[in-house]
């Protein structure tokens, strides 16, 4: 799965990227008000771009954990900032799908944590 996490990561830091230039220059017609949450909603998706990027490094010693909170940065990603760019650009309305996609990425970081705590050290070859 470490591929995976790097290559979603990196399509997640593309895709935010790629709605911080539209904020920035195509939507002058958008109220102050959206355009803030829309640009909180741009910061998030920044962030958990690179703790996806941090979950395919973890990957490998990690475990299921660091591969469990990948899935759910990855979810929470599409759920809460979705959401967010669905609301202030669309004028969609759907429901609970940004609270439930900000749990996601609570979890997410708790699924991290915890790989890290409950990994044991892989024991380092002596050279004689």
């Amino acid at each position: 799965m470490q591929r995976t996490w790097i290559a979603l990561g990196a399509l997640a830091g593309l895709t935010a990227v790629a709605m911080a230039a539209l904020a920035a220059h195509g939507l002058g017609e958008l109220d102050p008000a959206a355009l803030a949450v829309l640009r909180g909603g741009i910061e998030m998706h920044g962030w958990h771009a690179l703790a996806l990027l941090a979950c395919g490094l973890w990957a490998p010693r990690g475990g299921w954990l660091a591969d469990a909170a990948g899935a759910a940065f990855a979810v929470g990603i599409v759920l809460f900032c979705g959401t967010i760019y669905a609301v202030e650009l669309l004028g969609m309305r759907l429901g609970l799908m940004a609270p439930v996609g900000g749990t996601m990425l609570m979890a997410a970081w708790l699924l991290l944590a915890l790989s890290a705590v409950v990994t044991r050290a892989k024991p380092r070859a002596v050279d004689h």
